[in-house]
């Protein structure tokens, strides 16, 4: 239920009188402050004047602009998501979508992109040219291995040659010094998976050179190749060597194989945080990952050279048995046809299991996923390949995970799933509410302060004078996910409101329309090379 008039004209509080001058923009009265910060919660007002928070603490009558009834609410920092695939919507030509109400609506206030080794080197340009377009959310990014190597290498199963090596370190040099959070991979994924361990360590220390973190979409999460705590220890290598921070994308134990396997994959972690090495994790809190069929199923050689070698190798039969052997694997690996939802749009298979899919075509689940992936190759999906719901988790598993004070909220949100809409209100309602695996104060702490501090994002994740003001205020009774597997895109509710940098982005629970979001690059490292002068205007 709304608060009636939550937000107020300040002249409306001194009816009857000459209202003074405002003093501030904004004042956020009376809700119950959470600052990001290891500190107990408090009542009281959150002032901002343009983009910055002026003040916090007990309410002092403060004349405003605009005064936001936060009686009965949570007033926090805005939420960050470190780990998003946002494209269809910060890319989109309509400027309503690039708005990205799906993360507004969840209070996220700002988003790290590039992750899985998917960011590209120009950084700078890229996030730039998101500004200028007129964005919803704050945007920050990593620079990617997989798009180094593949302006290097191309899609293909080699090492680099020396030379090649080379241009890899200054493409991600480079993004470095244009304002890049560090260096991300996704070594599960062809052709990153062709990559071994020195190569990595060569291509991260020039994130670690220049203050960024290593932040990995491991090897392996499962028994794919090496197994999941064979791969957890090679990212904590490349970190060492790299000297770079660790932080795992979506941490997790994939696959009927692993169940019950966090409590040694925990314990990996904590021993390499007891070194004095910086390692931490984000998770999402669902059961179902989200992937694509291709990586999901086919077998890492099978797509060297990219689709087109792929499709000529299904067109071999003796090659497409030994394709076939290892999807049979991979998809019992996964716990089997039922537990792949399609997730695609637009396709007559999207919202069914591979398994009804199969049996709808009257063929065995690899022959449909075979006929999937010819499909989408021919539609030009090409490397991205047709989206899935995988449900391969354990609820320990995840409780476990989620309860480790160095694992941080994300939504790893991706089109077709609903995490990209619901994972911060899922994570609050069923893991805080129902099911007490973490406080609302670690759920505040983990999806704000720490996870700025993780990833550099300097003035933000704090309600703090002098920081910037993205500011969420919830009401804790209707905060909640509307998203779920059958229905995906359904936009979250109980955010009341949400300031992006002083600006309100949401007003009782509804989109304004202002795109309040900025580029957010990181202070330029010591040693870069001196920027280009600017010619006259």
């Amino acid at each position: 239920m709304k608060v009636p008039g939550l937000l107020l004209a300040g002249a409306a509080l001194c009816a009857g009188s000459a209202a003074p001058p405002p003093r501030v923009d904004v004042v956020i009265r009376g809700g119950t402050i959470h600052n990001g910060a290891d500190q107990p919660a408090f009542l009281g007002d959150v002032e901002v004047r343009g983009d910055r928070i002026a003040y916090v603490g007990p309410g002092r009558g403060t004349a405003a602009v605009r005064v936001i009834d936060a009686r009965g609410r949570i007033v926090a920092p805005g939420f960050i998501d470190p780990h998003t695939h946002p494209d269809s919507y910060l890319r989109a030509p309509d400027p309503a979508r690039r708005l990205t109400l799906p993360w507004l609506a969840q209070g996220v206030s700002t988003i790290v992109v590039g992750g899985d080794g998917r960011g590209t080197p120009d950084v700078a340009a890229d996030l730039a040219g998101l500004e200028a377009s007129g964005i919803g959310v704050n945007v920050a990014a990593m620079v990617g291995f997989g798009a180094i190597r593949a302006r290097v290498l191309g899609p293909v199963d080699r090492a680099p040659t020396p030379a090649e090596l080379g241009r890899e370190r200054a493409l991600a040099a480079a993004a470095m010094c244009q304002g890049a959070l560090g260096l991300s991979t996704g070594l599960f994924y062809a052709p990153q998976s062709y990559a071994r361990t020195d190569e990595v360590i060569a291509v991260a220390a020039e994130a670690g050179r220049r203050g960024g973190l290593y932040d990995t979409h491991q090897r392996d999460e499962s028994t794919y190749t090496i197994g999941l705590l064979a791969s957890t220890r090679e990212a904590i290598a490349i970190g060492r060597a790299a000297g770079t921070p660790v932080h795992f994308s979506h941490l997790k134990a994939l696959g009927v194989d692993l169940h019950g396997q966090a409590p040694a994959l925990v314990a990996e972690i904590a021993a390499a945080r007891r070194t004095g090495m910086r390692v931490t994790a984000d998770q999402y809190p669902w059961l179902a990952s989200g992937s694509s069929l291709d990586a999901a199923l086919l077998p890492g050689w099978a797509v060297d050279g990219g689709y087109q070698a792929l499709i000529a190798r299904l067109d071999d039969p003796a090659t497409l048995a030994r394709i076939k052997t290892g999807m049979r694997d991979n998809l019992r690996r996964r716990g089997g046809a039922d537990a792949i939802l399609l997730t695609s749009a637009g396709r007559p298979w999207s919202g069914r299991t591979l398994g009804r899919a199969a049996a709808g075509w009257r063929v065995d689940p690899v022959d449909a996923a075979i006929r999937i992936l010819r499909v989408a190759n021919a539609a030009g999906t090409g490397a991205a390949g047709p989206g899935i719901a995988s449900f391969n988790m354990a609820d320990r598993d995840v409780d476990l995970i989620m309860a480790q004070p160095w694992v941080v909220t994300a939504s790893d949100g991706s089109d077709g799933h609903p995490r990209q809409y619901a994972s911060f209100p899922r994570k609050y309602r069923t893991y805080v509410r129902e099911r007490g695996v973490v406080t609302l104060a670690d759920f505040i702490r983990r999806s704000t302060g720490l996870t700025a501090d993780i990833y550099g994002i300097a003035g933000r994740g704090y309600l703090r004078p002098g920081h910037y003001a993205d500011i969420v205020v919830f009401d804790p009774d209707r905060y909640a996910p509307r998203a779920d597997y059958i229905r995906p895109d359904r936009p979250s509710v109980g955010v009341d409101a949400l300031l992006v940098n002083g600006r309100l982005v949401l007003a009782n629970g509804a989109a304004t329309g202002i795109a309040a979001g900025r580029a957010l690059l990181r202070p330029r490292p010591a040693g870069c090379p001196p920027l280009p002068a600017k010619g006259p205007r």
